[in-house]
């Protein structure tokens, strides 16, 4: 050996802990490895701050939304009073029916034009007609009848609300009928209650969730494909294409969302399809009012996923923060429980979703043949929702070019 390769220093040694014929030589060494696997993506977890905030957001808000807001038996549903016989055995029963709980008194209407317009646009869940001369009739033993028509739309929220009705006439106006009317306690009830279901006599479930399919379908697909949209060019490294191009932010937000208006149609259409074949599902209202106001929700969702999708560095941080939306849609908006069974807080926060709205909207046109008067409330703020939520998208996706 020369000198020169004498004095050559060696090449280090990889250390391997593979034995012959790629196998590992014992127990320890998988452990090892499999040690330093865990740590590794212990540590990427750690430093993804979105998805170590979401799985301990996602379980907590699922605790309060099921332990505190969810309710099955709804109380204090909307009640509108519409009184012909201002007589106390009349306040009377009005008295029992908030004594339940179960109904919570709103508003006395004078005319059954404006009792029907509460019914219809949702304002009100029930109105109780008293009759003109219900206390004389009463007491000369003609048991009159009240009148309760109930928005049955939503079978589990008027289910238990009219069953306590139908027990009220047997232990009420005990105390203005312990005189001269004494007698009429010993038989029949004095006065009938007559229940009128409207929209869904037969009480059928699929008349209320499909309508509601709708929204959930159109919230899920596109807040997912939107909130992707942005994060996929990244993570593909076409960003930077769009970025020599001369297009403004709004233009790029505009022509990334347009193509999902059209999937979004064609999902309204084929649900609504699907349900008036299969199911019966009515259409009472105007098709042309509900596509209008469908655009109008379609785009908010679209704008709602560009802003998560400005707010992700990843397409899975995408779909963990569309998530972390759609739950609550889900569950707060009245699609599975009760609107109106939730306690105010969270009723104060449903208000701020796009699916409660859009809820109201589809199942009044529908199943209601609600106007444009009836939803105009619903439909205004949606589009308070979409204005707000393109702003905040623009502003996201201009400091994300810079």
């Amino acid at each position: 050996m020369s000198r020169t390769n004498a004095a050559r220093p060696e090449a280090p040694r990889e250390i391997s802990i593979m034995g012959k014929g790629g196998r590992m030589p014992g127990l320890r060494a998988f452990l090892l490895c499999l040690h330093a696997m865990v740590v590794k993506e212990f540590l990427q977890l750690l430093r993804d701050r979105v998805t170590l905030a979401l799985i301990v957001m996602i379980p907590l808000m699922e605790l309060v939304l099921f332990g505190y807001a969810i309710n099955m038996n709804p109380r204090h549903l909307p009640l509108a009073v519409l009184s012909a016989d201002n007589s106390p055995a009349g306040r009377a029963f009005v008295q029992a029916l908030a004594n339940t709980r179960y109904f919570d008194i709103r508003r006395l209407v004078r005319s059954e034009e404006e009792a029907e317009t509460l019914i219809r646009s949702g304002k009100a869940q029930f109105i109780l007609q008293i009759p003109p001369g219900f206390t004389r009739d009463v007491y000369r033993g003609l048991r009159p009848k009240l009148l309760l028509l109930a928005d049955a739309t939503d079978p589990v929220a008027t289910g238990s609300a009219v069953s306590a009705v139908s027990q009220l006439a047997i232990r009420t106006l005990g105390h203005e009928l312990a005189g001269p009317g004494r007698h009429l306690l010993a038989g029949e009830p004095p006065f009938q209650v007559v229940v009128h279901q409207r929209y869904n006599p037969a009480q059928e479930t699929a008349i209320n969730v499909v309508p509601g399919i709708v929204g959930i379908i159109l919230t899920m697909t596109l807040l997912i494909f939107t909130a992707m949209a942005v994060t996929r060019e990244v993570e593909r490294g076409t960003m930077e294409y769009l970025l020599a191009t001369p297009l403004t932010p709004v233009e790029i937000m505009l022509g990334k969302i347009a193509p999902y208006i059209i999937v979004g149609f064609v999902q309204m259409v084929i649900v609504l399809t699907a349900g008036h074949v299969l199911f019966g599902v009515p259409v009472v209202g105007s098709l042309a009012l509900l596509v209008a106001l469908t655009m109008l929700f379609i785009v908010t969702n679209l704008a709602l996923g560009y802003t998560i999708s400005t707010l992700a560095r990843t397409q899975l941080q995408a779909m963990q923060m569309a998530f972390f939306i759609m739950l609550p849609s889900i569950l707060m908006s009245g699609f599975v429980f009760p609107f109106a069974g939730m306690p105010g807080w969270a009723r104060f926060l449903g208000e701020f979703l796009p699916l409660t709205h859009y809820l109201r909207i589809i199942r009044g046109i529908l199943l209601k043949g609600a106007s444009w008067a009836d939803v105009r409330a619903e439909a205004l703020a949606l589009a308070v929702i979409m204005l707000t939520v393109m702003i905040v998208a623009v502003h996201r996706f201009r400091r994300t070019l810079d």
